[in-house]
Order: C-alpha cells, then sequence, then structure tokens
C-alpha cells in the first residue's frame, strides 16, 4: 500500500463533504506530475486529505477505492480520475506551518512545490503527520 496526500480548496471541496456524499470521483487534476502520481495509485492506497487556500491544512485520511481510469468529463485520456471515500479525521489538523517548522519535512514535495495537488507520501512522513495530529 501507497501513501498519498491530495489538496483541494475547501470553499470548492472539503472533508465535512466528502462524509455527508460518503464517496467521490476524484478529478479536476490537469498538472502533468500531479497526473503522473494518480495514474500511479492504486485501490486500498491512503491519501491524506488537505485543505489548501487559507486554511493550509491536513485535515482527513481518505481510501483510495478504484485503480485510476480517464476522466469520462473529458476528451483527453491523459487526464484521470481515482474514486475515494471518507476513513477518518485528524484527530487535529496539520497545518502546512508546522511541517516547514520540522526538519523531516524540508525535501518533501508539500513544503517544496507549494501548487502541486497530487503526491506521494513516504511513510515515515505518513506515520509523522499521524503523531503530530496525535499530539
Amino acid at each position: 500500500m501507497n501513501h498519498w496526500l491530495v489538496k483541494q480548496e475547501p470553499a470548492t471541496y472539503n472533508y465535512d463533504m466528502l462524509e455527508k456524499e460518503k464517496k467521490t470521483v476524484w478529478d479536476g487534476v490537469h498538472n502533468n506530475l500531479a497526473l503522473k502520481h494518480i495514474r500511479t495509485m492504486k485501490k486500498g492506497d491512503m491519501a491524506f486529505f488537505y485543505h489548501t487556500g487559507d486554511e493550509k491544512q491536513t485535515v482527513g485520511i481518505i481510501k483510495i477505492t478504484s485503480n485510476p481510469y480517464s476522466n469520462p468529463k473529458e476528451d483527453d485520456e491523459r487526464f484521470v480520475v481515482i474514486e475515494v471515500k471518507p476513513v477518518s479525521r485528524l484527530k487535529r489538523p496539520v497545518t502546512l506551518e508546522e511541517l516547514k517548522k520540522d526538519s523531516k519535512f524540508k525535501n518533501w514535495e508539500l513544503t517544496r512545490i507549494s501548487r502541486l495537488s497530487v503526491m506521494p507520501v513516504p511513510k515515515q512522513l505518513w506515520d509523522e503527520i499521524i503523531k503530530k495530529s496525535n499530539k
């Protein structure tokens, strides 16, 4: 199982909405590197749900419930989607500011490439974010 982080503007779609809907198709990604990451996701992988914009914080955990497939709303096969469902909220949101202060995260995409919307999370960083949320 791999771990990921997916970002969304909470005014557009947020963790509350996902909990209410119980599942969604993760679409609208057009960045080439983010699409490359989606193409390597597998059913059963886990991801952090990250609120962008004014919040800039990791708020919950979601499960990837499908393998990637072409977005039926797009005419271009490059654009792929996955299906996801909520797993749990973090006990406490973990902010980008917190992560930037921790040297363990200095080389991670979230702290280096601010516009990237989908990225892998190395297992040790996944565990560290969980630990931070429990403080």
